[in-house]
């Protein structure tokens, strides 16, 4: 996005709608495909000539997998920007242009969801063969305990040998 306008005039203020155009998000825990984006939304002020801030408001449709079955699951992020750069500033700012795609990247993982679930009664997978319990039932042997009494058993299994 040209920032020409704004960059040469200490004190203007411009409103713009540019295009996202982001098919994916990546960060250290994998790599997300953008499946909808919305223009994002920007009022860019030249501050002191050395500065700018931005405000402004998108929403990106990513496919996050389920939290226990694995899933891709739709989930919209609501991404609201506010951030003052330099005009130096290498990672958003090239010439007098704005790196769009980045800043919204970089923006997107603080609207990240902190749990997504495909339902709330999802089964999630079988801890010995993998199966999506969602999709029909194993045949490997079910036990109700819970893995984290795991040490309390080795106690009492322990008691029986003495």
């Amino acid at each position: 996005m040209d920032l020409t306008e704004v960059i040469l005039e200490k004190g203007k203020v411009i409103h713009r709608e540019t295009e996202v155009t982001l098919t994916e998000l990546s960060y250290k825990s994998g790599t997300y495909p953008v499946v909808s984006r919305e223009p994002l939304v920007l009022d860019i002020e030249n501050q002191e000539g050395e500065r700018i801030s931005i405000e402004g408001s998108t929403s990106l449709e990513v496919l996050i997998p389920c939290a226990r079955c694995l899933e891709p699951v739709t989930c919209r992020l609501e991404i609201q920007l506010e951030s003052e750069l330099d005009l130096k500033d290498k990672d958003y700012i090239d010439g007098y242009n704005l790196d769009v795609d980045q800043l919204v990247h970089d923006q997107a993982l603080l609207f990240w969801p902190e749990r997504v679930l495909c339902k709330e009664t999802c089964k999630g997978l079988c801890s010995t063969c993998g199966q999506n319990l969602n999709h029909g039932s194993c045949h490997c042997e079910q036990t109700d305990l819970d893995p984290r009494m795991a040490k309390v058993l080795d106690l009492f299994s322990n008691f029986k040998e003495v």
